[in-house]
């Protein structure tokens, strides 16, 4: 009987948690949708003066040492340069995807400091979607499944060692 309340527990557990994916994805895509636009202008501000001197990028990057403070804004510039490239691929792959197919592509939804702004932006509610429904369905046998699982573990007989 506890575990048939545990298992039920974990099952609604799971539901709610999963049915937030899709609202939380929609919102991650934003954030990053805005980070790409500001690491752009960065960029593009940096490749600018680079042209005016005729450099290339990686040529002004080399430019920059000689003091603590070069060294410095150059690792902070290859630093932008590369979360640009990164944050602009995650984008593509992620634009114009429905929340199925944004949860097959999850790896791109993985930096850090997006998803951290997000979740405590993210206020969870349950929303009244199809898409929202079938993830709760999807959470919810993972819950009960996970709780199984565990009890299965946790019952299965172990086996003495020869003395």
């Amino acid at each position: 009987m506890i575990l048939r309340a545990i298992t039920l527990a974990a099952g609604l557990t799971g539901a709610f948690a999963a049915a937030q994916f899709p609202s939380f994805s929609q919102q991650y895509l934003q954030r990053l949708g805005g980070a790409v636009d500001a690491l752009h202008q960065v960029v593009a501000d940096f490749d600018r003066s680079a042209a005016a001197e005729g450099l290339s990028r990686d040529q002004a990057l080399a430019q920059l040492k000689g003091s603590d403070f070069l060294d410095r804004r150059r690792a902070d510039m290859a630093r932008s340069i590369a979360r640009h490239s990164r944050l602009r691929a995650d984008l593509a792959a992620l634009k114009g995807q429905g929340p199925f197919m944004r949860a097959t592509r999850i790896t791109h939804l993985s930096d850090r400091e997006i998803a951290l702004r997000t979740w405590q932006a993210f206020e969870p509610a349950v929303p009244l979607t199809t898409a929202s429904a079938l993830f709760a369905i999807g959470g919810f046998a993972l819950g009960c499944f996970g709780v199984g699982l565990a009890a299965a573990v946790l019952r299965r007989p172990r086996r003495r060692q020869p003395a």
